[in-house]
């Protein structure tokens, strides 16, 4: 890693490539602004708890089915924010709200760094741009992706004070907030941090450097951390192969794989030509290496490792400190922008057929038990972001539905009768365009009143007794046979 280049001041010719980039960061929320339902995999159940968190104890329905016990972990962020945007605005608005917001927040981040660094705005970080939309975020990660954008802005931070004495007042508090929001993300900004007293005191200086973000070490060790085992899963090696295939998946395949192709070279360039600013470097090949090292299951949360990949191509392509000339700085961001558009059409289409599939709603009674099931391709490319959507019914008619994370010892929200068979993934049906839909023994059923079906094939059989009473181009709601009795 090689020292930074003396760079230009911040002065008048910086200053439209700094407006720019602030622009940018406006539209990084375009596809929460363009449709009614934001179109996130993980969201419609993080609403669901969202409303057993906040409306449990006036509801004897949610009484009944939920239990919601809030745990101190490092996986907070979101859900601190609904109790009071959630209690003014209501559930669905904070949550949009809330999404709306990471996007915008994270591009800040990013334009923080680079300014605090180098006062400018360069390749490196409109090039970073386009990791704003990572799997995580299509995913509909709110903590781990709030808790990135507040480590960006907290590094920036801790370099803005540098020298100053007091840093380590102001970080105590910092560290332990952007932990509440996510530990991962806390982890993010242990490392940046590391990386920047790396590049200036090489030594045992810099490990004891971050001390002052060591707070939530006191939370953990008091709750004895994370119960649950390291998980490879299988076939580990052909897995880590395949999430940097899918490091930046969005909607279309062969841009994707692209993306990720464009921002290596883009790294591996600049670091044979020794345009990378080490402040950033050092931090960024901990990234990758942790991309690898790290096990898929940590702590209870899936996905440990690739949600990292995204966050490491950010931080590799901040490191970039190449000049360029000044035309090229707006010409970068298309593949961003190229990216942003095809997620803001594919969610419009997405959410103007989940309006037509939450037509159901009208048919189902207050206090339901709801077994959803949500057809997957196997060989689809983007995510599903219909695969939570049965947890709508839990949000507008305070129903029992099996597709919340539910699992007690693990999530906040619990079943108040543990039932294996009734929680995610037991909605999902993850079949190839060959196999056929089978759904006459789907066990969530025998739970249930009403089977709720999303999937862009019919099932080809139902729980014996069912009758279909609504159907849309996407789904269809059946009411069964044991209807009333159930449970």
């Amino acid at each position: 890693m090689n020292p930074p280049r003396q760079s230009r001041s911040g002065g008048g010719i910086e200053r439209p490539v700094l407006a720019w980039a602030l622009l940018l960061a406006a539209l990084s929320c375009l596809p929460f602004l363009v449709t009614a339902y934001p179109q996130l995999t993980d969201y419609p159940s993080h609403l669901a708890r969202y409303h057993v968190m906040l409306n449990r104890a006036e509801n004897p329905f949610l009484e009944r089915y939920y239990d919601f016990e809030w745990i101190v972990t490092g996986n907070l962020g979101a859900d601190i924010l609904m109790v009071p945007l959630g209690t003014v605005f209501g559930v669905e608005v904070a949550g949009w709200l809330i999404g709306a917001l990471i996007a915008p927040l994270t591009a800040l981040g990013i334009i923080s760094v680079e300014w605090v660094l180098r006062k400018r705005i360069g390749v490196g970080s409109l090039l970073a741009f386009v990791t704003i939309w990572s799997p995580a975020m299509a995913m509909g990660f709110y903590n781990f992706c709030l808790s990135v954008a507040l480590a960006l802005l907290a590094f920036a931070l801790w370099v803005r004070l540098e020298g100053v004495s007091w840093r380590w007042a102001v970080f105590l508090p910092i560290g332990l907030a952007v932990w509440l929001c996510h530990a991962s993300g806390w982890g993010v900004l242990g490392i940046l941090v590391f990386g920047y007293e790396w590049h200036r005191r090489k030594g045992l200086a810099a490990f004891i450097a971050p001390w002052p973000l060591f707070l939530p070490f006191v939370p953990l060790l008091l709750t004895g951390g994370a119960e649950h085992a390291l998980n490879y899963g299988r076939s580990a090696v052909a897995y880590k192969i395949a999430i940097w295939f899918k490091g930046l998946r969005g909607e279309s395949q062969d841009l994707d794989i692209a993306t990720v192709t464009v921002l290596l070279l883009a790294i591996l360039a600049a670091l044979f030509s020794r345009r990378i600013d080490g402040r950033l470097g050092w931090a960024a090949l901990v990234l990758f290496v942790l991309t690898l090292a790290m096990p898929r299951h940590l702590g209870g949360g899936d996905y440990a490792d690739w949600r990292l990949i995204s966050v490491a191509l950010m931080i590799g392509c901040l490191a970039i400190d190449w000049q360029v000339p000044r035309w090229l700085l707006f010409v970068v961001p298309a593949l961003f922008l190229v990216r942003l558009g095809l997620t803001a059409a594919a969610w419009v289409e997405q959410s103007r057929q989940l309006e037509a599939d939450l037509a159901a709603i009208g048919y189902i009674p207050e206090g339901a038990r709801v077994a959803g099931a949500v057809l997957t391709d196997s060989q689809r490319w983007s995510t599903n972001p219909f695969e939570h959507a049965p947890s709508y019914a839990t949000v507008y008619r305070d129903a029992l539905v099996n597709s919340h994370f539910a699992i007690t010892g693990i999530h906040m929200l619990s079943l108040d009768e543990p039932d294996p068979d009734f929680v995610d993934p037991s909605q999902r049906l993850i079949r190839a365009p060959s196999q056929k839909i089978e759904l006459a023994a789907f066990e969530p059923a025998a739970s249930a009143d009403y089977l709720w079906y999303f999937g862009d094939r019919e099932p080809d059989s139902l729980p014996a007794g069912a009758e279909v009473i609504f159907r849309s181009d996407h789904s269809l709601l059946a009411r069964l046979a044991n209807s009333g009795t159930a449970r």
